[in-house]
């Protein structure tokens, strides 16, 4: 299935974005580590999501995750401590992505975790019992999940945990939205010193928990207040908290860069678009990696060079997204240059673009989302596999057809 996307050139909309996917799935685990009653509210109703809350509950002996990667990561570590034995699996693309890491981390609290099939892959016969506390080191620039997936659990081990990162710490917004989370649940963890995470023991407390809206799914109306040209167009959105807990909310400070100005009003916010914008946009982007997409996109849509670097977390993805944005911008004409496998960069250079391009979505919700907007640019787009968004913003194209895009399915093929 494919959809062609068209729009007018004004856009005027008020969106209520999904709840945010990472204090979903976070808040789940922390509320099943507290044995809690009542689940947290204003749950996300992505695929993700929905998966932990169908393998959290009754924690059957078979769970398939399908591709989402966050319960994988940290269903792996909540299983590890749960009494009883699960074989935990997913899609063909989540068998391939590597998860020896965090495996090697929990048997060195003891824990009793077979390879089905592939060593080092799902997937994973778990067997749950009694960790010990003993210290675990990690490299810094590991998915930040499996770091989360070890504090959360480090609570309920009977002397607590200590972290120690080695090198450079990526993704650090996230690891400091799971401290807060596992605070606002009731444990005591901090950073001890700059590479070192101590969590006490003492397990967690039943919490009545509300979800604020998901900043990286704001982040693509963002970028459609930047490439529509109708200086008039206004986008409410609503359930964003001005002191969010996710690291993604830095994106509005960048979108700012790019002519979109940011109103809060109590927990909405309004987007309008200004006449500044800078000439070229340079950006560590190790604390925001999902947002990768949409900028690289964006800029290019806007004919502004970038050079973005900390992309190492990309290539692990639902697909490696340094590939895909390089394969799928040439078929627009954009020749975007990748470095060290952490680096993406354009500096103007173009090639013939594809008479009709399809962009491939590679089973990654991130690459329809961020390419879907283009059309306020090129007229007219059309993404291949647009049901990927289900995995975190199941409404995306409802809400786009709110707000005036004219969307069409067709079965065509490249």
């Amino acid at each position: 299935m494919h959809y062609s996307i068209k729009t007018t050139n004004k856009l005027s909309a008020n969106i209520k974005l999904p709840a945010s996917k990472s204090i979903s799935n976070r808040a789940l685990v922390l509320h099943a580590l507290a044995k809690g009653s009542s689940l947290p509210q204003n749950l996300s109703d992505c695929d993700d999501t929905d998966v932990m809350i169908r393998a959290l509950d009754g924690l059957p002996p078979h769970i398939d995750i399908k591709a989402a990667g966050t319960a994988m990561r940290f269903l792996t570590a909540l299983l590890s401590v749960t009494p009883g034995t699960r074989l935990i699996t997913g899609t063909e693309r989540m068998r391939q992505r590597p998860i020896r890491l965090l495996v090697d981390a929990l048997r060195t609290l003891g824990a009793d975790i077979v390879y089905a099939e592939n060593e080092g892959f799902p997937p994973l016969r778990i067997t749950g019992k009694t960790l010990q506390s003993n210290p675990i080191t990690l490299a810094g620039n590991v998915s930040s999940q499996y770091i989360s997936a070890l504090l959360m659990i480090g609570a309920t081990l009977p002397n607590g945990l200590q972290l120690k990162l080695t090198g450079d710490i990526i993704s650090r917004p996230y690891i400091n939205l799971t401290l807060k989370l596992m605070h606002d649940f009731g444990a005591k963890a901090a950073w001890h010193s700059p590479d070192t995470i101590v969590v006490e023991a003492g397990g967690y407390q039943d919490t009545s928990y509300y979800i604020e809206s998901d900043w990286s799914a704001a982040s693509y109306w963002y970028q459609m207040m930047a490439l529509c040209p109708d200086s008039e167009s206004r986008i409410e959105l609503q359930g964003l908290f001005a002191n969010s807990y996710q690291g993604d909310s830095r994106g509005a400070q960048i979108f700012e860069k790019l002519g979109v100005a940011t109103t809060y009003n109590g927990n909405n916010v309004l987007l309008t678009k200004t006449n500044c914008r800078v000439e070229r946009l340079d950006e560590d982007m190790v604390d925001i990696p999902d947002l990768a997409q949409t900028f690289v996109v964006t800029c290019c849509m806007l004919g502004i060079p970038f050079r973005f670097t900390g992309l190492q977390s990309l290539k692990i993805k639902e697909t490696d997204r340094i590939e895909a944005l390089k394969a799928e911008l040439a078929k627009l004409g954009y020749l975007i240059k990748d470095e060290q496998n952490s680096i993406l960069s354009w500096d103007g250079e173009r090639c013939t673009p594809c008479e009709h391009p399809i962009i491939a979505t590679y089973e990654d919700h991130r690459m329809a989302m961020a390419f879907a907007p283009i059309s306020l640019v090129q007229g007219e787009i059309t993404i291949a596999h647009p049901e990927v968004v289900s995995k975190s913003y199941p409404s995306f194209w409802e809400h786009l057809r709110q707000a005036g895009f004219i969307i069409t399915e067709n079965e065509s093929a490249c």
